[in-house]
């Protein structure tokens, strides 16, 4: 870390303080982040970083979600973990056929935590604590007007812009259908200008070969033109961590 980012670091602190909080318990990697998400302005950042500390308290008391409280989002298999990307970041990938909209938006978001929290929870013998980033991958092969839920995908970013910050490495958007582009058009205008830029619509084989290729075979599933198997997210056993 150069020295301006030391001094931002340091007054984001301060920063904290004023708003009667703390960031004795946080690394500076973990500040970073919130700093890079306000343009390294600490006193938007520190705002931010507050707003984090009130909404995990809150909404994730115990430090983590358990299967327990997100049973009908599971029971869909519709999320997997696949290890560590080339760059060491790991790799969710989300069947949108299997999605269908939830009855109950509380427990959907629960499970935006939880799968957030346990995919970045994946990476941590890679990557410096506080600073993981994860790599999504949303593919929409065969998913029918059923599957659309623009509000499910506005939750998820808004929660990976609000209480993620700079976890997003990329996001892959593969097999994207005709009916669908009007639906992403809509659900873009909710995204900040940073998300956009880490999102990759793969729509021809010399794309697919570049996502390929960046992610790496090792941790592809076959049906994507790598070497490994699908691995259901509840079927990664992790030590659960307070992010």
């Amino acid at each position: 870390m150069d020295e301006s980012s030391k001094i931002a670091v340091t007054q984001l602190r301060k920063s904290v303080q004023k708003l009667g909080s703390s960031t004795e318990e946080h690394g500076d990697p973990t500040l970073m982040r919130f700093l890079i998400a306000r343009s390294m302005d600490p006193d938007k950042a520190a705002k931010m970083f507050v707003q984090w500390q009130k909404w995990r308290a809150a909404f994730v008391p115990s430090g983590f979600i358990p299967d327990s409280e997100v049973p009908d989002e599971l029971e869909a298999r519709k999320i997997y973990l696949q290890g560590l990307s080339k760059e060491g970041y790991p790799v969710m990938i989300v069947k949108g056929s299997k999605h269908l909209p939830s009855k109950d938006q509380l427990q959907f978001k629960r499970f935006v935590v939880h799968f957030l929290d346990k995919t970045i929870a994946s990476s941590f013998k890679g990557s410096e604590i506080g600073n993981e980033k994860l790599i999504a991958v949303l593919d929409l092969k065969q998913i029918a007007y059923k599957n659309i839920d623009p509000r499910a995908l506005i939750t998820g970013f808004q929660f990976l812009q609000s209480y993620y910050p700079e976890r997003l490495a990329k996001c892959f958007l593969l097999d994207m259908p005709w009916f669908f582009v009007s639906v992403w058009r809509m659900v873009s205008h909710f995204l900040e200008r940073a998300t956009l830029e880490k999102i990759v619509i793969v729509s021809n084989e010399n794309e697919m070969r570049e996502f390929i290729g960046e992610i790496g075979e090792a941790a592809l599933p076959e049906e994507y033109g790598g070497q490994a198997e699908l691995v259901a997210l509840q079927d990664v056993v992790l030590t659960p961590v307070e992010r």
